[in-house]
Protein backbone atom coordinates (compact mmCIF):
# COMPACT_ATOMS: atom_id res chain seq x y z
CA UNK A 1 0.00 0.00 0.00
CA UNK A 2 1.16 3.58 -0.65
CA UNK A 3 2.73 4.75 2.59
CA UNK A 4 0.51 8.47 2.70
CA UNK A 5 -3.09 8.73 1.70
CA UNK A 6 -3.31 11.92 -0.90
CA UNK A 7 -6.93 12.68 -0.94
CA UNK A 8 -9.06 11.98 2.14
CA UNK A 9 -9.41 15.19 4.67
CA UNK A 10 -9.65 13.36 8.54
CA UNK A 11 -10.56 15.16 11.54
CA UNK A 12 -9.37 13.04 14.81
CA UNK A 13 -11.80 14.48 17.18
CA UNK A 14 -11.74 15.36 21.17
CA UNK A 15 -8.69 13.49 21.67
CA UNK A 16 -6.18 13.37 24.28
CA UNK A 17 -3.03 14.14 22.96
CA UNK A 18 0.37 12.34 23.67
CA UNK A 19 3.02 14.01 20.97
CA UNK A 20 5.69 11.97 21.82
CA UNK A 21 6.88 13.74 25.08
CA UNK A 22 4.15 15.20 26.82
CA UNK A 23 0.61 14.51 27.63
CA UNK A 24 -1.91 17.00 27.35
CA UNK A 25 -4.76 16.45 29.52
CA UNK A 26 -6.83 18.84 27.76
CA UNK A 27 -8.81 16.68 24.59
CA UNK A 28 -8.03 18.56 21.29
CA UNK A 29 -8.44 18.15 17.38
CA UNK A 30 -5.76 17.38 15.01
CA UNK A 31 -6.72 17.51 11.09
CA UNK A 32 -5.07 15.48 8.78
CA UNK A 33 -4.81 16.53 4.79
CA UNK A 34 -2.89 14.74 2.06
CA UNK A 35 -1.42 11.95 4.56
CA UNK A 36 0.49 15.29 6.78
CA UNK A 37 -0.91 16.12 9.96
CA UNK A 38 -2.28 20.20 8.80
CA UNK A 39 -3.27 21.12 11.99
CA UNK A 40 -3.61 21.10 15.82
CA UNK A 41 -6.46 22.70 17.90
CA UNK A 42 -10.24 23.05 18.10
CA UNK A 43 -11.50 22.88 14.72
CA UNK A 44 -14.17 23.79 12.85
CA UNK A 45 -16.66 20.44 12.59
CA UNK A 46 -17.92 21.95 9.05
CA UNK A 47 -14.25 22.50 7.75
CA UNK A 48 -15.00 20.15 4.46
CA UNK A 49 -13.31 16.55 6.36
CA UNK A 50 -14.32 13.64 4.33
CA UNK A 51 -14.03 12.08 7.78
CA UNK A 52 -14.64 13.08 11.33
CA UNK A 53 -13.74 10.11 14.34
CA UNK A 54 -14.60 11.31 17.57
CA UNK A 55 -11.64 10.49 19.97
CA UNK A 56 -13.17 11.74 23.34
CA UNK A 57 -11.79 9.47 26.08
CA UNK A 58 -8.81 8.20 24.00
CA UNK A 59 -5.19 9.09 23.74
CA UNK A 60 -3.79 10.16 20.44
CA UNK A 61 -0.22 8.98 19.75
CA UNK A 62 2.67 8.77 17.38
CA UNK A 63 2.46 5.85 15.69
CA UNK A 64 3.83 3.25 17.86
CA UNK A 65 7.41 1.60 16.44
CA UNK A 66 8.53 -2.08 16.64
CA UNK A 67 12.51 -1.97 16.27
CA UNK A 68 12.33 -6.03 16.52
CA UNK A 69 10.28 -8.42 14.97
CA UNK A 70 10.62 -11.31 12.71
CA UNK A 71 8.19 -11.46 9.73
CA UNK A 72 9.80 -14.79 8.46
CA UNK A 73 9.76 -13.45 4.92
CA UNK A 74 11.39 -14.54 2.59
CA UNK A 75 11.78 -18.23 2.80
CA UNK A 76 9.66 -19.20 6.11
CA UNK A 77 5.94 -17.84 4.76
CA UNK A 78 4.63 -20.87 6.76
CA UNK A 79 5.32 -18.72 10.04
CA UNK A 80 4.62 -15.40 9.18
CA UNK A 81 5.13 -13.35 5.64
CA UNK A 82 5.21 -9.60 5.21
CA UNK A 83 1.43 -9.41 4.19
CA UNK A 84 0.40 -11.43 7.56
CA UNK A 85 2.99 -9.37 9.78
CA UNK A 86 2.10 -6.02 8.70
CA UNK A 87 -1.76 -6.63 8.90
CA UNK A 88 -0.91 -8.12 12.76
CA UNK A 89 1.57 -4.58 13.52
CA UNK A 90 -1.53 -2.57 12.45
CA UNK A 91 -3.96 -4.16 14.76
CA UNK A 92 -1.07 -4.25 17.98
CA UNK A 93 -1.29 -0.67 16.94
CA UNK A 94 2.48 -0.87 15.35
CA UNK A 95 2.81 1.62 11.95
CA UNK A 96 6.28 1.02 11.60
CA UNK A 97 8.02 -2.61 12.29
CA UNK A 98 11.70 -3.28 11.64
CA UNK A 99 11.86 -6.74 10.21
CA UNK A 100 14.92 -9.21 11.45
CA UNK A 101 17.46 -10.62 8.31
CA UNK A 102 17.40 -14.02 10.05
CA UNK A 103 15.08 -15.19 6.92
CA UNK A 104 15.97 -17.77 3.92
CA UNK A 105 17.89 -16.57 2.52
CA UNK A 106 19.49 -14.12 5.06
CA UNK A 107 18.79 -10.37 4.19
CA UNK A 108 22.33 -9.81 3.24
CA UNK A 109 22.22 -7.70 -0.16
CA UNK A 110 20.44 -4.86 -1.54
CA UNK A 111 17.92 -6.95 -3.40
CA UNK A 112 16.90 -8.70 -0.27
CA UNK A 113 16.31 -5.32 1.20
CA UNK A 114 14.54 -3.95 -2.34
CA UNK A 115 12.73 -7.22 -1.99
CA UNK A 116 11.29 -6.25 1.25
CA UNK A 117 10.41 -2.75 0.81
CA UNK A 118 8.54 -3.10 -2.39
CA UNK A 119 6.47 -6.09 -0.84
CA UNK A 120 6.05 -3.68 2.20
CA UNK A 121 4.50 -1.30 -0.17
CA UNK A 122 1.56 -3.47 -1.03
CA UNK A 123 1.25 -4.84 2.40
CA UNK A 124 -2.44 -3.75 4.24
CA UNK A 125 -0.84 -2.65 7.61
CA UNK A 126 2.03 -1.54 9.39
CA UNK A 127 5.02 0.38 7.17
CA UNK A 128 7.63 -2.32 6.73
CA UNK A 129 10.91 -1.44 6.97
CA UNK A 130 14.23 -3.78 6.82
CA UNK A 131 16.86 -4.78 8.78
CA UNK A 132 20.12 -5.77 7.16
CA UNK A 133 22.92 -8.63 8.36
CA UNK A 134 26.04 -7.26 9.56
CA UNK A 135 27.28 -10.56 8.16
CA UNK A 136 27.58 -12.70 4.69
CA UNK A 137 25.06 -15.39 5.49
CA UNK A 138 24.66 -14.01 8.81
CA UNK A 139 27.31 -16.81 9.39
CA UNK A 140 29.79 -14.10 11.06
CA UNK A 141 33.00 -14.31 9.11
CA UNK A 142 33.01 -11.22 6.57
CA UNK A 143 30.80 -8.35 6.58
CA UNK A 144 28.03 -8.36 4.33
CA UNK A 145 27.38 -5.11 1.56
CA UNK A 146 26.67 -3.06 4.41
CA UNK A 147 26.94 0.15 1.93
CA UNK A 148 24.68 -0.75 -0.57
CA UNK A 149 22.22 -2.09 1.95
CA UNK A 150 21.85 1.20 3.45
CA UNK A 151 21.51 2.82 0.28
CA UNK A 152 19.00 0.53 -0.68
CA UNK A 153 16.98 1.57 2.37
CA UNK A 154 18.66 -0.82 5.49
CA UNK A 155 17.67 0.70 8.26
CA UNK A 156 19.26 -1.03 11.20
CA UNK A 157 22.43 -3.88 11.07
CA UNK A 158 22.25 -7.16 12.85
CA UNK A 159 22.99 -10.70 12.64
CA UNK A 160 19.91 -10.97 14.86
CA UNK A 161 19.37 -14.63 16.30
CA UNK A 162 23.00 -14.90 17.17
CA UNK A 163 25.61 -11.96 18.07
CA UNK A 164 28.22 -11.03 15.90
CA UNK A 165 31.09 -12.89 18.00
CA UNK A 166 34.07 -11.94 16.19
CA UNK A 167 35.21 -9.40 18.28
CA UNK A 168 37.37 -7.69 15.17
CA UNK A 169 34.42 -7.96 13.33
CA UNK A 170 31.97 -6.32 15.15
CA UNK A 171 34.81 -3.48 15.64
CA UNK A 172 34.91 -3.15 11.90
CA UNK A 173 31.19 -3.26 11.40
CA UNK A 174 30.55 -0.17 14.23
CA UNK A 175 32.93 1.53 12.21
CA UNK A 176 30.98 1.14 8.88
CA UNK A 177 27.66 1.83 10.47
CA UNK A 178 28.80 5.20 11.81
CA UNK A 179 30.15 6.30 7.86
CA UNK A 180 26.81 4.68 6.93
CA UNK A 181 24.37 6.93 9.96
CA UNK A 182 23.10 3.44 10.45
CA UNK A 183 22.59 1.79 14.08
CA UNK A 184 24.13 -1.15 14.88
CA UNK A 185 21.68 -4.08 16.36
CA UNK A 186 24.26 -6.31 18.83
CA UNK A 187 22.05 -9.29 19.68
CA UNK A 188 23.74 -10.14 23.19
CA UNK A 189 24.71 -13.19 23.93
CA UNK A 190 27.96 -15.18 24.48
CA UNK A 191 27.75 -18.59 22.95
CA UNK A 192 29.86 -20.44 24.78
CA UNK A 193 27.68 -20.12 27.55
CA UNK A 194 24.28 -20.90 26.29
CA UNK A 195 25.17 -24.14 23.96
CA UNK A 196 22.46 -26.72 24.87
CA UNK A 197 21.06 -24.22 27.55
CA UNK A 198 17.13 -24.32 27.60
CA UNK A 199 15.88 -22.11 30.66
CA UNK A 200 17.43 -19.65 33.03
CA UNK A 201 20.21 -20.91 34.79
CA UNK A 202 18.64 -21.00 38.42
CA UNK A 203 15.54 -22.12 40.03
CA UNK A 204 13.94 -22.98 36.93
CA UNK A 205 16.90 -24.80 35.94
CA UNK A 206 17.39 -26.95 39.01
CA UNK A 207 13.80 -27.82 39.02
CA UNK A 208 13.55 -29.05 35.77
CA UNK A 209 17.18 -30.78 35.16
CA UNK A 210 17.33 -28.33 32.15
CA UNK A 211 20.56 -26.96 31.12
CA UNK A 212 20.90 -23.43 32.49
CA UNK A 213 20.99 -20.22 30.68
CA UNK A 214 23.44 -17.80 32.63
CA UNK A 215 22.78 -14.04 32.71
CA UNK A 216 26.17 -13.57 32.59
CA UNK A 217 26.06 -14.94 28.81
CA UNK A 218 23.90 -11.31 27.98
CA UNK A 219 26.12 -9.42 30.56
CA UNK A 220 29.64 -10.12 29.20
CA UNK A 221 28.78 -9.66 25.35
CA UNK A 222 27.28 -6.16 26.34
CA UNK A 223 30.66 -5.57 28.37
CA UNK A 224 32.30 -6.15 25.37
CA UNK A 225 30.35 -3.79 22.91
CA UNK A 226 30.34 -0.94 25.45
CA UNK A 227 34.29 -1.32 25.19
CA UNK A 228 34.08 -1.13 21.63
CA UNK A 229 31.98 1.69 21.70
CA UNK A 230 34.15 3.55 24.51
CA UNK A 231 37.06 2.97 22.09
CA UNK A 232 35.44 4.27 18.68
CA UNK A 233 33.31 6.23 19.92
CA UNK A 234 30.60 4.87 17.61
CA UNK A 235 26.68 4.23 18.67
CA UNK A 236 25.33 0.43 19.62
CA UNK A 237 22.52 -1.22 20.12
CA UNK A 238 21.72 -3.86 22.56
CA UNK A 239 18.36 -5.81 21.97
CA UNK A 240 16.10 -7.84 24.18
CA UNK A 241 18.33 -6.72 27.13
CA UNK A 242 16.44 -8.99 30.38
CA UNK A 243 18.77 -9.30 32.96
CA UNK A 244 20.10 -6.82 36.02
CA UNK A 245 23.62 -7.60 35.40
CA UNK A 246 23.69 -6.17 32.03
CA UNK A 247 21.51 -3.49 33.25
CA UNK A 248 24.88 -2.37 35.70
CA UNK A 249 26.50 -2.11 32.74
CA UNK A 250 24.23 -0.02 30.01
CA UNK A 251 23.78 1.72 33.61
CA UNK A 252 27.55 2.70 34.11
CA UNK A 253 27.59 3.20 30.13
CA UNK A 254 24.77 5.96 29.72
CA UNK A 255 26.41 7.30 33.04
CA UNK A 256 29.64 8.10 31.11
CA UNK A 257 27.48 9.28 28.15
CA UNK A 258 28.51 6.67 26.12
CA UNK A 259 26.04 6.24 22.63
CA UNK A 260 24.71 2.93 23.96
CA UNK A 261 21.33 2.15 23.42
CA UNK A 262 18.77 -1.06 24.50
CA UNK A 263 15.58 -2.02 24.15
CA UNK A 264 13.55 -4.50 26.49
CA UNK A 265 10.75 -6.66 25.11
CA UNK A 266 7.33 -7.29 26.81
CA UNK A 267 7.64 -10.60 27.69
CA UNK A 268 10.99 -9.82 30.25
CA UNK A 269 8.66 -7.15 31.71
CA UNK A 270 5.89 -9.52 31.95
CA UNK A 271 6.82 -12.54 32.33
CA UNK A 272 9.49 -14.35 34.59
CA UNK A 273 11.00 -18.03 35.32
CA UNK A 274 8.07 -18.10 37.41
CA UNK A 275 5.57 -18.48 34.68
CA UNK A 276 7.77 -21.06 33.09
CA UNK A 277 7.52 -23.43 36.35
CA UNK A 278 3.78 -22.74 37.30
CA UNK A 279 3.02 -23.81 33.72
CA UNK A 280 4.54 -26.54 33.59
CA UNK A 281 7.60 -25.96 31.11
CA UNK A 282 4.93 -25.35 28.26
CA UNK A 283 7.32 -24.28 25.12
CA UNK A 284 4.45 -20.98 24.52
CA UNK A 285 7.39 -19.66 27.60
CA UNK A 286 10.69 -20.65 25.47
CA UNK A 287 12.28 -17.47 24.54
CA UNK A 288 15.74 -16.58 23.40
CA UNK A 289 16.78 -14.80 26.08
CA UNK A 290 14.98 -16.68 28.42
CA UNK A 291 12.38 -15.69 30.69
CA UNK A 292 14.73 -14.49 33.97
CA UNK A 293 13.80 -14.40 37.94
CA UNK A 294 11.24 -12.03 39.70
CA UNK A 295 14.51 -9.78 40.62
CA UNK A 296 15.96 -9.62 37.19
CA UNK A 297 12.07 -8.48 36.01
CA UNK A 298 11.61 -5.48 38.73
CA UNK A 299 15.02 -4.89 37.76
CA UNK A 300 13.63 -3.87 34.36
CA UNK A 301 10.62 -1.67 35.09
CA UNK A 302 13.33 -0.38 38.10
CA UNK A 303 15.52 0.79 34.79
CA UNK A 304 12.44 1.99 32.87
CA UNK A 305 10.89 3.99 35.36
CA UNK A 306 14.51 5.96 35.79
CA UNK A 307 14.23 6.67 31.86
CA UNK A 308 17.59 4.60 30.90
CA UNK A 309 15.38 2.08 28.58
CA UNK A 310 15.63 3.55 24.89
CA UNK A 311 12.67 1.76 23.77
CA UNK A 312 10.09 -1.44 24.17
CA UNK A 313 10.84 -4.03 21.21
CA UNK A 314 8.38 -6.98 20.91
CA UNK A 315 10.75 -9.36 19.33
CA UNK A 316 7.98 -10.90 17.82
CA UNK A 317 8.80 -14.35 16.81
CA UNK A 318 6.16 -16.71 15.12
CA UNK A 319 6.57 -20.08 14.64
CA UNK A 320 4.31 -23.56 13.14
CA UNK A 321 2.29 -25.13 15.93
CA UNK A 322 4.56 -28.07 14.65
CA UNK A 323 7.71 -26.26 15.45
CA UNK A 324 6.22 -24.81 19.20
CA UNK A 325 3.85 -26.56 20.47
CA UNK A 326 6.43 -29.51 21.70
CA UNK A 327 8.23 -31.00 24.90
CA UNK A 328 10.27 -28.19 26.11
CA UNK A 329 13.79 -28.86 25.26
CA UNK A 330 12.21 -29.62 21.30
CA UNK A 331 10.60 -26.62 20.54
CA UNK A 332 11.74 -23.66 19.10
CA UNK A 333 12.70 -20.20 20.91
CA UNK A 334 10.52 -17.31 20.90
CA UNK A 335 7.41 -15.55 21.78
CA UNK A 336 4.54 -14.14 19.47
CA UNK A 337 2.89 -10.79 21.17
CA UNK A 338 2.71 -8.36 17.52
CA UNK A 339 -1.42 -8.04 18.72
CA UNK A 340 -1.21 -7.81 22.59
CA UNK A 341 2.24 -6.27 23.19
CA UNK A 342 0.92 -2.99 23.89
CA UNK A 343 -1.92 -3.96 26.20
CA UNK A 344 0.01 -6.80 28.03
CA UNK A 345 3.27 -4.01 29.07
CA UNK A 346 0.16 -1.74 29.90
CA UNK A 347 -1.40 -4.11 32.27
CA UNK A 348 1.51 -4.89 33.92
CA UNK A 349 1.78 -1.04 34.60
CA UNK A 350 -1.38 -0.94 35.71
CA UNK A 351 -0.88 -3.98 38.05
CA UNK A 352 2.58 -2.55 39.24
CA UNK A 353 1.00 0.40 41.06
CA UNK A 354 2.47 2.76 37.60
CA UNK A 355 5.95 2.96 38.45
CA UNK A 356 6.71 5.47 35.75
CA UNK A 357 4.71 8.34 34.35
CA UNK A 358 2.34 7.06 31.18
CA UNK A 359 4.59 9.81 29.30
CA UNK A 360 7.69 7.73 29.98
CA UNK A 361 5.96 4.30 29.25
CA UNK A 362 4.42 5.45 25.52
CA UNK A 363 7.56 7.28 24.69
CA UNK A 364 9.35 3.72 24.59
CA UNK A 365 6.81 2.94 22.14
CA UNK A 366 7.32 5.94 20.06
CA UNK A 367 10.11 9.06 20.28
CA UNK A 368 12.50 5.96 21.73
CA UNK A 369 12.62 3.72 19.02
CA UNK A 370 12.37 6.92 16.54
CA UNK A 371 15.63 7.90 17.82
CA UNK A 372 17.35 5.13 16.69
CA UNK A 373 16.12 4.83 13.34
CA UNK A 374 18.13 6.59 9.88
CA UNK A 375 17.43 9.41 7.86
CA UNK A 376 13.24 10.41 7.60
CA UNK A 377 12.47 7.65 10.13
CA UNK A 378 14.62 9.24 12.60
CA UNK A 379 15.63 12.67 13.55
CA UNK A 380 14.39 15.27 15.94
CA UNK A 381 10.85 14.97 14.47
CA UNK A 382 10.36 11.20 14.39
CA UNK A 383 7.84 9.43 16.47
CA UNK A 384 6.57 13.38 16.98
CA UNK A 385 2.64 14.50 16.57
CA UNK A 386 3.88 18.33 14.75
CA UNK A 387 2.01 20.14 11.98
CA UNK A 388 3.64 18.81 8.59
CA UNK A 389 4.89 15.59 9.71
CA UNK A 390 3.38 12.31 8.50
CA UNK A 391 0.25 11.07 9.85
CA UNK A 392 1.33 7.78 11.25
CA UNK A 393 -0.64 7.58 14.13
CA UNK A 394 -1.93 5.61 16.90
CA UNK A 395 -5.25 6.00 19.01
CA UNK A 396 -5.03 4.10 22.95
CA UNK A 397 -8.26 3.45 24.82
CA UNK A 398 -6.67 3.22 28.01
CA UNK A 399 -9.82 1.85 29.86
CA UNK A 400 -10.80 -0.59 27.15
CA UNK A 401 -10.15 -4.30 28.24
CA UNK A 402 -10.20 -7.40 26.06
CA UNK A 403 -9.45 -11.03 26.20
CA UNK A 404 -6.35 -11.96 24.03
CA UNK A 405 -7.93 -14.73 21.40
CA UNK A 406 -5.33 -16.03 19.05
CA UNK A 407 -7.96 -16.95 16.74
CA UNK A 408 -9.40 -13.50 15.77
CA UNK A 409 -4.95 -12.54 15.23
CA UNK A 410 -3.99 -11.44 11.76
CA UNK A 411 -0.63 -13.16 12.53
CA UNK A 412 0.01 -16.74 11.43
CA UNK A 413 1.26 -17.59 15.16
CA UNK A 414 -1.35 -19.65 17.03
CA UNK A 415 0.28 -19.07 20.48
CA UNK A 416 1.09 -16.96 23.09
CA UNK A 417 1.56 -16.63 26.74
CA UNK A 418 -1.46 -13.95 26.78
CA UNK A 419 -3.72 -16.13 25.18
CA UNK A 420 -7.14 -16.35 27.44
CA UNK A 421 -5.31 -13.30 29.35
CA UNK A 422 -7.72 -10.34 30.02
CA UNK A 423 -5.41 -7.53 29.55
CA UNK A 424 -6.40 -3.60 29.66
CA UNK A 425 -5.65 -0.56 27.27
CA UNK A 426 -5.64 -1.71 24.04
CA UNK A 427 -4.70 0.53 20.72
CA UNK A 428 -8.11 0.66 18.79
CA UNK A 429 -7.02 2.38 15.87
CA UNK A 430 -3.66 2.49 12.98
CA UNK A 431 -2.90 5.07 11.10
CA UNK A 432 -0.26 5.15 8.67
CA UNK A 433 0.45 8.15 6.20
CA UNK A 434 -3.05 9.32 6.94
CA UNK A 435 -5.06 6.24 5.95
CA UNK A 436 -6.87 4.19 8.48
CA UNK A 437 -5.21 0.21 8.60
CA UNK A 438 -6.73 -0.66 11.93
CA UNK A 439 -9.44 -1.31 12.14
CA UNK A 440 -10.33 -3.12 9.12
CA UNK A 441 -13.73 -1.87 8.60
CA UNK A 442 -12.77 1.62 7.98
CA UNK A 443 -10.71 0.20 4.62
CA UNK A 444 -13.85 -1.60 3.85
CA UNK A 445 -16.26 1.45 4.03
CA UNK A 446 -13.79 3.66 2.09
CA UNK A 447 -13.70 5.99 4.78
CA UNK A 448 -9.99 6.45 4.72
Amino acid sequence: MPWRCKTVKILLHNAILFDGVSLFGKETDVAIDGGLIEAIGEADLRGGFDVIHDLSGKILCPGFIDLHCHLRDPGQEWREDLFSGSAAGAAGGFTTLVCMPNTDPPLDSPALVSYVLEKSERSPGSRILPAGCVSRGRKGKVLAEMGKMAKAGAVIFTDDGSPVSDTGLLRLALQYSSWLGVRLMEHPEEKSLTAYAQVNEGICSTLSGLKGWPSSAEASDISRGVSLCRDTGVPIHFTHVSAEDSLRVLREAKASKLPVTFDVTPHHLCLSEENVIEGGYDSVFKVNPPLRSRRDRDALWEAVAEGIVDAIATDHAPWHLDEKDLPFQEASFGIASLECAVAAVLTEWEDRGRPCSLERLLGLFTSGPASILPGEWGGAGAGRIEVGLTADLTVLDPELERIVNVEEWKSKARLTPWNGRRLRGWPVMTMVGGRTVHPVEDIDRGLS
